[in-house]
């Protein structure tokens, strides 16, 4: 049922891909987007690090560790989707949403 509701999301904002131009608008929207998804937190920069799994992991611990696994993934795909095809194909090998963000960010807002 959550993926309707990502989609329906998705459908409301008519979010253009990003072709390089426009970026600050674009950025600007697909940042609302993803905060009304629930996962733009992963792109502060003041975000800890995902703590490694030990064997005294506490229930909370792990299922914090799963959700933010799964936001990652959830955000890095929203993110590549928001691109075009050839900015998806130059930036889909970078795993870390944050850091596709930090990329994105230095190569179009130094590009005025």
């Amino acid at each position: 049922m959550e993926a309707t509701g990502s989609k329906s999301v998705f459908d409301a904002f008519k979010l253009d891909r990003f072709d390089g131009t426009n970026f600050t608008r674009w950025k600007d929207k697909l940042f609302f987007l993803l905060t009304e998804l629930g996962v733009a937190y992963l792109l502060l920069h003041d975000l800890p690090p995902i703590p490694e799994p030990t064997d005294k992991d506490t229930d909370e611990i792990k299922a914090t560790r799963k959700k933010r696994e799964e936001d990652e993934v959830r955000c890095r795909g929203y993110i590549l989707n928001a691109l075009t095809d050839r900015l998806y194909d130059l930036f889909r090998s970078i795993k870390s949403p944050q850091e596709i963000w930090n990329a994105l960010e230095n190569k179009y807002t130094s590009e005025k």
